[in-house]
């Protein structure tokens, strides 16, 4: 299995992109500057800030590089608040030796806390950037405490924790005269302090946030206010990983009215270096397996430092240069040609352009790690329960699962249970090149682009015509419900999904709201994903849970109506419907629309 977290080693040629940002930032008389990288959920946007890190630990300027994880304050602080604050003990921390300094650094901190009770941050922050607040005021909440990357463990929350506290004993008395300032004389001087630490340490300061497209809008939009407040400071740069189009839809969310021209120009002030994520093509997903299942078999360390430095050289010249042969790739981890990798290294030359090309997975490295998380899992307890199905086997089956959705592949498993787990079809498919037969499920070929990949799927090895995929079929059902291939949802689309499936009414104004951030690809997934719990329900005298959800989703999309009209005229109830649900759907207008 592989962790599902942010890598610092480059599997997918981002070395040279991370470069670029150094060099941004490097550059003489280029700060204070903000630098965007933006990307899609999973494309790598985490991984990218790790590298910048590690190159900027190599530079001599000595930057204080201060981490901020937005998702992480989202529900227990104001998000403005706990960047000050993070930023301030940063400060303190920094000027550790010299007492002077470090009275001013928590001077600086104390007046963060002076804020929080003032609720100047909602004001000030808003007005500062220009933006109406309509009289919002921030809630008084305690902070966490700080910490510069999020809270690792205990001892790191008890320390930061008593420097913050520290830092309001020492200096409780030193906001007294200035807090009948108004809320920009406050901030300007925050902003004056801020500066002449930073002067006088004589440091370069950088902060990295990153997981804003993990944040509900108003977290977002609250995160962006306080960077304001540092813009065009002395030695200060802001380096911001987010999905631009989240960023933008935030934006429509928190100020209501905003038109697309406001959503483009709140972002360009914001973020004057944007430097997008390279889409990863067919080398790079080849490079990135390869990588993986290099891991997966344990190869020594130093043999993955030297696979993954070939690769990478390969990926640089690819402009010029055939990729790198397979052959020359299992050499350079000293592997065998007839061993597990070379197999491991043959299955990701036939999936890679797939799983490249694919508009569902798009080349997602985050989506394409966790299909082969469930292909592991799926592999293991094949071989704990002895039966005769090999790796390659399933991962033909999970992308395909992945790839053509919830109805589709419920069509193929039945053709597979109705045949005594080979059929006719898949054999024809084989034989004629992948031209489907008019017979195959209409779910194949109503949608161009399912019938294009199940073309290109059903000829990839192994051919799968003359295997009793029984076997496979129940291990796929037993270990992943069908519909589950919703892990490559967005973490705002899994927690959308979350709402919808717990939602008991179609008044929920909480589901509602959520709703209007569900990105339009995620619409039919998440629809997908609430049918998913449908199917365990056995009991429908009752409305069930999760169903006022899936009305509420089909109210909003017309596409997500058209998958849950037809998963309920297949959903076997006895011959009729009970009355509560025939009353329900009389008055859906989506229910009269498809």
């Amino acid at each position: 299995m592989w962790s599902d977290t942010e890598s610092n080693k480059d599997y997918l040629n981002f070395g040279e992109v991370s470069q670029l940002a150094v060099d941004i930032l490097t550059t003489d008389n280029m700060l204070p500057v903000s630098v965007g990288v933006f990307g899609n959920w999973g494309a790598g946007k985490s991984s990218l800030l790790k590298l910048i890190e590690q190159k900027l630990e190599q530079d001599d300027k000595e930057w204080i590089v201060i981490k901020f994880d937005a998702w992480l304050y989202q529900g227990y602080d104001d998000a403005r608040a706990a960047l000050l604050e993070i930023i301030a003990i940063a400060l303190t921390e920094a000027a550790d030796g010299n007492a002077s300094l470090v009275t001013k650094t928590k001077k600086l901190l104390a007046r963060v806390d002076g804020f929080r009770a003032m609720g100047l941050l909602a004001e000030g922050a808003a007005l500062l950037a220009g933006v109406p607040t309509g009289g919002l005021i921030a809630r008084s909440v305690g902070a966490l405490g700080g910490a510069a990357d999020g809270i690792q463990d205990q001892e790191e929350y008890e320390t930061l924790g008593k420097t913050a506290k520290e830092a309001k004993e020492q200096a409780g008395g030193l906001l007294r005269p200035e807090t009948k300032k108004s809320p920009p004389q406050q901030i300007d001087a925050f902003r004056k302090e801020y500066g002449d630490i930073l002067e006088e340490l004589g440091k370069p300061l950088v902060v990295v946030i990153d997981n804003l497209d993990r944040c509900l809008p108003t977290n977002a939009i609250h995160t962006l206010e306080a960077i304001r407040l540092f813009l065009f400071l002395t030695n200060t740069a802001f380096i911001i990983a987010a999905d631009e189009e989240m960023i933008r839809s935030s934006v429509a969310d928190y100020f209501k009215g905003a038109s697309d021209r406001h959503q483009i120009d709140y972002l360009d002030k914001l973020i004057q270096v944007p430097i997008r994520v390279p889409k990863a093509g067919v080398r790079e997903i080849r490079s990135y397996l390869f990588m993986l299942y290099a891991i997966d078999h344990h190869l020594p360390a130093e043999k993955l430092e030297t696979l993954r430095e070939g690769l990478e050289k390969a990926l640089q010249q690819s402009w010029k240069d055939d990729p790198i042969s397979r052959q020359d790739a299992l050499d350079l981890t000293g592997e065998s040609e007839d061993g597990d990798l070379a197999l491991a290294f043959a299955r990701a030359d036939r999936i890679a352009p797939v799983l490249a090309n694919s508009p569902i997975i798009h080349g997602n490295p985050r989506i394409v790690k966790r299909l082969l998380n469930v292909v592991k899992m799926r592999s293991q307890i094949a071989r704990r329960r002895s039966m005769p199905l090999d790796e390659a086997i399933i991962t033909k089956l999970v992308i395909f699962e992945r790839c053509v959705g919830v109805k589709a592949t419920a069509d193929f498993y039945r053709l597979i249970d109705a045949e005594q787990g080979v059929p006719a079809l898949l054999k024809r498919l084989e034989e004629g090149g992948g031209q489907i037969p008019d017979e195959a499920p209409k779910t194949w070929t109503d949608n161009p682009t399912t019938k294009s990949f199940i073309s290109d799927w059903v000829q990839l090895e192994p051919r799968l015509s003359e295997v009793d995929l029984r076997a496979a079929i129940y291990l796929s059902r037993e270990t992943m419900p069908i519909g589950a291939y919703v892990v490559g949802l967005s973490p705002a689309g899994r927690e959308i999904l979350d709402v919808l499936v717990d939602t008991k009414n179609t008044s929920s104004p909480t589901a509602e709201k959520l709703l209007d951030t569900l990105p339009l690809e995620e619409q039919i997934p998440v629809m997908e994903g609430v049918i998913s719990h449908l199917r365990q329900i056995s009991d429908w005298s009752r409305k069930p849970k999760g169903f006022a959800g899936a009305c509420l989703l089909a109210r909003h999309s017309l596409d997500a109506a058209k998958v849950l009209v037809r998963y309920l005229q297949e959903l076997d109830l006895g011959g009729k419907r009970p009355p509560w649900l025939a009353a329900a759907l009389k008055e859906e207008q989506w229910h009269k629309d498809v």
